[in-house]
Order: C-alpha cells, then sequence, then structure tokens
C-alpha cells in the first residue's frame, strides 16, 4: 500500500534561519535566484563531473543541489569536496542561481535552483553510515532489525521524516479541536497503582518504601473519570500508556492515546465531537471523512461481516443459509444446526475463476481463526465442484442465490467460531479476487456491545469494568450478565479500531455490583478500585469518554504497514530496543537498594522480529475478574 503524504508537505516549509545560516536547504525557490544564501546539513550523496562537483544538501526540510566548480568556488573548499563523505555535516555559502531547463528537476521541491558554493566548510565528519540513508532507485531498503539498531540513520530518511512530522501536525489539531470545545488538558500520572485494566502492568519499585510498587498508567481511565467527579467537565490529554503484554506481532508496550472525558454528557454529544475531530485530522492528512458516519450495532456487525470491525469499503456480506441447507445430507451442516449452530457463508460471484490453490489460500485465513476448515462449492453449468457441491442439489444452489461461476464458502458451527473465521474468509477472498473497493474511506461507529463476555466459564468484561449498562437491559444484570449490553462504542476506519469509549457507570453501588459480577469480593475490590468508589461516592455527574489511538491513526492514515514507521524509537515485537539497547540487566548494587533479588539470570537476547502493524487503539480489554 502506498503512503498518503501530508497536504503540509506540498508547501514551502519555513526557513527558520539563526546564526548559522540563513534558510534551510529544503526551502529554496525560483524565487531565491540572485540571493546570498548560507545553508547547512548533511552530504546526502556526492557527484564528481570531471571536475565539476555537485553535493545534494539534505537538512530537516528536503534537499538543495550544490555545485561546487574551480570558477566559484575557492581552492580550500575545492580542495574539501573532493574528501566528503555520505552523512558529514557541512555549512555551504554561496549564490543561488537557476538551474538550465535541460537541468531542472521536477521530483525536487527545489528543483529550479542550485546554490553555487563559495566557501564551505565542515562541520563534522561521519564516519562510514552503518546503513545507507541515501538509497539509488534500484536499491532495497536494509532490513528492519538492521535499521532499528541504527535508527538514528535510518531517520534521517525522507519518509521517517514526513511521517514523524504528520505525527505533529495531527497532534496540534487536536489540541486546537478540543480546546475550541473548551476541553482543558490535565496530566494524569506516570506513577501510579497497580489496577488490573486489561493486561500486566509495568512495575516500578520504590525505593523509599522497600517492597512496594508503582505501576507505569496502561491507560489514564481512572483518572480522567475522578476528574469528572472533581468537576473539570471536559478533560483531555496525549496520553502516554504501557502494557506488559505478551509477545504479539501488533503490539508495542508504549503508546500514545488521544484522551477525552466529558461530563453530563449523551453517547451522540461524544460522537459528534470525534466525528468533527476526525474531519480535521483528515483534511491535515489528506484522506477523506464526512460526518455524520455510519452506525451499526455490535450484533448487527457480528452477524453481517463477522468482526465488531468490518471493513465497509466493500460491501461483501455474510449470509445466513441455516435455513437454505437444513434439508442436506451433509453431516457437518444438519450436526450443527441440531447443536444450535448456523450454517453461514459468502457468495463470491464470479469466484469459480479462482484456482484451488487460491481458494485453499482463503480457508488458511479461516482456520487460522480459529475454524477447522471451510466447505466450498464452485457453481458450474453442468452442477459444482468442491466439498459442498456433493450436498447440493438443484434448490440448494438457487436457494442461496448461486449462480454458473460463483464461489461459495461456507463455515457451520456456533457464531463464536464461524463469526472470526468467516471475517478472516472475507477479508482474503477480497485479496485474492482483488475486488475494487467501493469507498476509499470508510467510516463506521459500532455500538451496543455486550457488557460482559464469557471465556472457559470466566466472566470477561468486554472493554473495561467502568462501563454503564444499557437502561433496557440493566434489569438482567444479576440474573443474565451475559445478555447486558453496555453504552458502549468504538470507531472504524477501514476495518481498523481507532478508538474505544463508554458512558460509565457513575454510581458506586452500581459500579460494586458490576465488579462482583467478574468475580471480585469486597475486600479485593475496596483494595483495588477503593479510591474510585469514593470519589464515585462523593458526588460523580453522569460521564463518558474515549480514548483514540494516535499511532494507529498516524499509520492508517498514511497507508504504511508498520506501526514502527510513524513511532521515532519503537520497540521490536521482543519489547526491545535496539538502538538504545534496552531493557538492560542493572547492578546487583542497584537492585540490593530496592529491596530486589534476581531469581533467575536474563534471558539470552532475542532476535528481533520486524513482523507485525499496529497497536489496538482504545481503552483495553480487561482480564477476568479484573479491569
Amino acid at each position: 500500500m502506498t503512503s498518503r503524504p501530508s497536504r503540509a508537505s506540498d508547501s514551502t516549509p519555513p526557513r527558520h534561519p539563526t546564526r548559522t545560516r540563513t534558510t534551510r536547504a529544503g526551502a529554496l525557490r525560483a524565487s531565491d535566484a540572485g540571493t546570498e544564501q548560507v545553508l547547512t546539513g548533511w552530504v546526502h550523496r556526492r557527484r564528481d563531473l570531471g571536475g565539476v562537483y555537485f553535493v545534494d544538501l539534505r537538512d530537516a526540510a528536503g534537499l538543495a543541489q550544490v555545485s561546487v566548480g574551480p570558477d566559484w568556488t575557492g581552492e580550500e573548499s575545492l580542495a574539501l569536496v573532493r574528501e566528503l563523505g555520505p552523512e558529514d555535516v557541512i555549512r555551504v555559502e554561496g549564490r543561488v542561481e537557476l538551474r538550465p531547463d535541460e537541468a531542472r528537476n521536477p521530483e525536487m521541491a527545489t528543483g529550479d535552483v542550485e546554490l553555487r558554493a563559495v566557501r564551505i566548510q565542515r562541520l563534522n565528519r561521519a564516519r562510514t553510515p552503518e546503513i545507507p540513508v541515501y538509497l539509488a532507485p534500484e536499491e532495497t531498503l536494509p532490513s528492519e532489525k538492521l535499521r532499528l539498531r541504527h535508527r538514528n540513520l535510518d531517520l534521517r530518511r525522507a519518509e521517517l521524516q514526513q511521517n514523524l512530522r504528520l505525527r505533529h501536525e495531527l497532534v496540534l489539531a487536536v489540541r486546537n479541536h478540543f480546546a475550541e470545545l473548551g476541553f482543558m488538558e490535565v496530566e494524569t500520572p506516570i506513577l501510579t497503582k497497580p489496577t488490573p485494566e486489561g493486561a500486566r502492568d509495568y512495575l516500578v519499585p520504590s525505593r523509599v518504601h522497600p517492597g512496594e510498587f508503582y505501576a507505569l498508567p496502561q491507560s489514564p481511565q481512572l483518572y480522567k473519570q475522578i476528574l469528572m467527579t472533581s468537576g473539570f467537565d471536559r478533560y483531555m490529554q496525549i496520553a502516554r500508556c504501557f502494557r506488559d503484554e505478551d509477545l504479539r506481532a501488533d503490539r508495542q508496550p508504549e503508546f500514545t492515546q488521544i484522551d477525552v472525558e466529558a461530563a453530563f454528557i449523551e453517547a451522540d454529544d461524544l460522537m459528534e465531537w470525534i466525528e468533527g475531530l476526525m474531519e480535521t485530522l483528515a483534511g491535515v492528512a489528506g484522506v477523506g471523512a464526512e460526518a455524520p458516519f455510519q452506525r451499526m450495532t455490535w450484533a448487527d456487525a457480528m452477524d453481517r461481516y463477522g468482526s465488531d470491525r468490518p471493513d465497509l469499503r466493500w460491501s461483501l456480506e455474510l449470509e445466513d443459509w441455516s435455513e437454505a441447507l437444513a434439508d442436506t445430507d451433509g453431516r457437518i451442516l444438519t450436526g450443527a444446526l441440531e447443536a444450535g449452530g448456523r450454517i453461514r457463508g459468502l457468495r463470491l460471484e464470479g469466484g469459480a475463476r479462482l484456482s484451488r490453490r487460491q481458494v485453499e489460500e482463503v480457508e488458511a485465513e479461516a482456520k487460522a481463526a480459529g475454524a477447522p476448515g471451510l466447505l466450498w462449492a464452485k457453481r458450474t453449468e453442468d452442477g459444482g465442484s468442491g466439498p459442498l457441491s456433493r450436498w447440493m442439489e438443484e434448490r440448494h444452489w438457487d436457494a442461496v442465490g448461486a449462480v454458473p461461476g460463483d464461489l461459495l464458502l461456507a463455515a457451520a458451527g456456533p457464531d463464536r467460531m464461524t463469526s472470526p473465521a468467516l471475517s478472516a474468509a472475507r477479508t482474503a477472498a477480497i485479496r485474492v479476487l482483488e475486488l475494487p473497493k467501493e469507498e476509499e474511506d470508510a467510516w463506521l461507529w459500532v455500538l451496543d456491545f455486550p457488557l460482559f463476555e464469557e471465556e472457559d466459564g470466566e466472566v470477561w468484561a468486554n472493554h473495561h469494568p467502568f462501563v454503564l449498562p444499557h437502561p433496557d437491559d440493566a434489569d438482567r444484570l444479576d440474573d443474565d450478565p451475559l445478555s447486558v449490553r453496555g453504552l458502549a462504542y468504538d470507531l472504524v476506519y477501514n476495518g481498523s479500531e481507532l478508538g474505544s469509549g463508554s458512558l460509565r457507570c457513575h454510581d458506586p453501588a452500581l459500579q460494586r455490583r458490576i465488579l462482583r459480577i467478574l468475580g471480585l469480593e469486597d475486600e479485593e475490590i475496596d483494595r483495588k478500585f477503593g479510591f474510585l468508589l469514593e470519589a464515585l461516592g462523593s458526588g460523580a455527574p453522569p460521564h463518558g469518554g474515549i480514548a483514540l489511538g494516535l499511532d494507529r491513526i498516524v499509520k492508517d492514515f498514511l497507508g504504511v504497514q508498520s506501526l514502527r514507521d510513524v513511532i521515532a524509537f519503537p520497540k521490536t515485537t521482543a519489547a526491545r530496543a535496539l538502538f538504545e539497547e534496552a531493557p538492560v540487566a542493572v547492578p546487583r548494587a542497584d537492585l540490593e537498594a530496592l529491596g530486589i533479588e534476581v531469581s533467575r539470570t536474563a534471558a539470552p537476547y532475542p532476535e528481533a522480529s520486524a513482523a507485525g502493524s499496529g497497536h489496538g487503539a482504545g481503552e483495553g480489554r480487561p482480564t477476568p475478574g479484573g479491569a
């Protein structure tokens, strides 16, 4: 997928003069012709054209061509330019001249001009770079592991600089948007109390309180609710968050979220503010967003797409074939129906053109999502082919709406198994069939999530345990908690969850009931959440909020594949920082001062994996019996 540049990247960069330079190199334009300028930066590349040298000088604003020749450059500088290596830091004094028409470079913002160097100084010599910053068109990037190890050099690439510049512009736009709506940015603690919020906490031992620990926040969730009880009305924060999760390809242990909370609101208020924010941010990034966004209940999304974050750029939907295929001879199908499951599937127009290998590729995606397999059938003019076709009579083909040339993909069983499998199959089928997008930018609110979910006999909070139960379901909270919906909402963009939020439980008695349903005893509730219940009991207003994943917003708006391309100093999937080599073992004396004894030695340094592309946005998926 190609990246989308920021609109700001197409404008003339500011000059930012200092006592060392008159302008930034990337800010030169044809209007500067005839002026004396001083540029500073790095040697991007150097070319020798028989005694005349051309140096591409790079700084934070871009590239400028510097020409060095005996007719206009001093002898000392001529001698120096022959020695310059890649990434040397130089200062150049000269005169801006228009390039001849045949030498102009439309690919460069500064391509109409060059700086004819009168004097060159080398401010610092660079060792031979471990990875190249300049790449010829036929060259490929070094491995990501190597680029992360030499991150300071990798960050000199224009692509990463542009990504981080867009990130800066989006953060600025976020703050301005909420300031205009009357929100106040309040910083919440980084050293806080361990509370279960969906993953393990990063623990920080206290030297002055031996045997006690702080935790780094997984989110500011509890503090922002307490701020509402403190009368602040509207809060926002660009918040740093930390989660000590098991190694996964789509996670960063530290991430940034746009954190929002407001009092005396309904869900529609919050969603309208966020839609306005997304329109603003999309305008900065050059993507499409037009409010109001489509809305869909969680139940509807799971039924139609098998996912609570469907990608609506394609309208392809799952179909329920339980009635249509109920009288087939297939025991796989009838057995699933007898066990209370359903037969669901995808009808792919023209899908019969796929080869057996391509069908198996789609099936592999479904298996990876938890299905034992997919049943498939191609309808042909003389019948059909594929495992499902042996049970299909003419009336069955007609009942599911299949015509010659179509491909059917089916899964039979409980929804908890077939939904993720068919969602994965849908995504894979769209890719393999190369179906054209019907929309470029598809926005969606998913509403009314279950308040709880059950796994292996344990009850979990679907979002977190502070979600307000849906008023239509509240009377079933004690007797049938799994049927209760919460007033929660997720923001989805092109199949990616950008944010998650809810109205909060502001009644301390109701909050305690919810925590009890999650398996916590009163003593544990008071120990872990007593400060929140105390605040709620002081007169808490109705309130709600949302957390948006800034890293993912930037990644999705740019269209890049990896989160590491929008974070200046990311970790690997092994939670390692390769450039600064963290984490590390510490001296025994430091541990003794903290009262800590290490029971096992550090594991061998793992190979860093560069796979994966994201971090979950929003406010977390709690562990059983906790937040």
